[in-house]
């Protein structure tokens, strides 16, 4: 059991708007867990994608006044950064080893273990035999929402207890194909030598947005490409290298998808670079737990491009957990949990700007 020597808790409400940063010191180095909302709620985690951190993942999503009552009222929220990903990080020492997925994936459960000191009845960790008495009575457990990488901390079969529900936008399960290997080497070899360039904004950029909203000769930049670019030139470049390193390292965990039985919700905007990785992950997971949704006009960075468009989808997707906006929000014209004040047509997947892949279900013969 982590004790406070393990960890430096630094206050940083006025940046973060009352959550606090936690610097957690693992085995594979030191990272920054901001915690929003009571600890004596549910745990809901979620890590970035390349070169980015929460504020900018998931910003858009959590500022949407429908998101943030759902999720906050419901769950203490644990924004996990990659190493070397929160703001203001110094540049990690060049000697230090190249981490691994299966590095990052450890560092995290490291970080859950560190907080399980602290809020031991919010976890339903299944342990070994002899330790299953003693922790019966703890009765819930994390729900993550993972953007792009990390989810395979669940999908690699040693974690996937410790999860209740996932939330991925834009995920991947495969290990890199010739182009995205390429692309990634492209990538790897400007940060090393030229570090944050011009180029490697543009690689970047695209890879996260639609061209709708990088805009164009005759259309402006929208104002989320502009604050992702300003983050980037804050980036340091050691630092998001190592992470490209590790994502291009990923072994195919396509196999042991069908042995995932917690829930799944898989968001993908339709011109992301990753669409077709989520199509073939959503194939492979079992169509009794797993559902897609596929936002129009839209990039990678679902949260921050359509955040709306994740809100009825995340809704019903909790309602399965019997979780449900707090009832003085219920009489909100957009709120989706009351849908007898919205017109039938406009909850249409056209209306909504999706295109639903909704969980199949049937009543199986018994002859089947």
């Amino acid at each position: 059991m982590a004790d406070s020597s393990d960890s430096v808790s630094v206050d940083m409400e006025t940046i973060y708007l009352g959550g606090k940063e936690h610097i957690i010191r693992t085995g594979r180095g030191s990272v920054s867990v901001i915690v929003y909302g009571d600890q004596e709620k549910p745990p809901l985690i979620t890590y970035p994608d390349l070169a980015l951190n929460h504020m900018l993942c998931f910003q858009g999503l959590f500022f949407c006044p429908e998101a943030a009552s759902l999720l906050l009222h419901n769950f203490c929220v644990y924004h996990i950064s990659p190493p070397g990903h929160e703001l203001g990080a110094a540049a990690i020492c060049s000697d230090d080893p190249i981490p691994s997925v299966d590095d990052l994936c450890d560092q995290i459960l490291e970080v859950l273990n560190y907080f399980r000191a602290y809020i031991l009845t919010l976890f339903a960790v299944r342990l070994p035999v002899n330790f299953l008495d003693y922790f019966r009575h703890i009765k819930r457990r994390f729900t993550a929402m993972f953007d792009r990488k990390l989810h395979f901390f669940i999908s690699q079969m040693k974690y996937r207890d410790r999860v209740t529900g996932l939330i991925l936008v834009s995920p991947l399960c495969k290990a890199p194909s010739w182009t995205e290997w390429f692309y990634n080497k492209l990538m790897s070899n400007l940060l090393y030598y030229y570090g944050m360039c011009g180029l490697l904004k543009e690689c970047l950029l695209q890879r996260f947005f639609s061209k709708d909203v990088r805009g164009n000769p005759e259309i402006p930049e929208s104002d989320i490409v502009q604050a992702c670019r300003k983050l980037l030139d804050e980036r340091q470049s050691i630092n998001v290298w190592r992470y490209l390193q590790a994502i291009d390292k990923r072994h195919d965990i396509t196999d042991g998808l069908k042995k995932l039985k917690c829930r799944t919700l898989i968001f993908v905007g339709d011109s992301s670079p990753f669409h077709s990785e989520a199509l073939h992950m959503t194939g492979k997971l079992d169509r009794r737990y797993s559902a897609l949704v596929e936002v129009q006009v839209c990039g990678s960075m679902v949260a921050e491009e359509q955040p709306h468009a994740m809100l009825i989808p995340m809704e019903y997707f909790l309602m399965g957990y019997g979780l449900y906006r707090p009832s003085q929000f219920t009489g909100s014209p957009r709120s989706p949990l009351s849908p007898s004040c919205i017109a039938p047509e406009l909850l249409s997947p056209e209306s909504m700007g999706l295109k639903l892949k909704p969980i199949k279900t049937r009543v199986s013969s018994h002859g089947e």
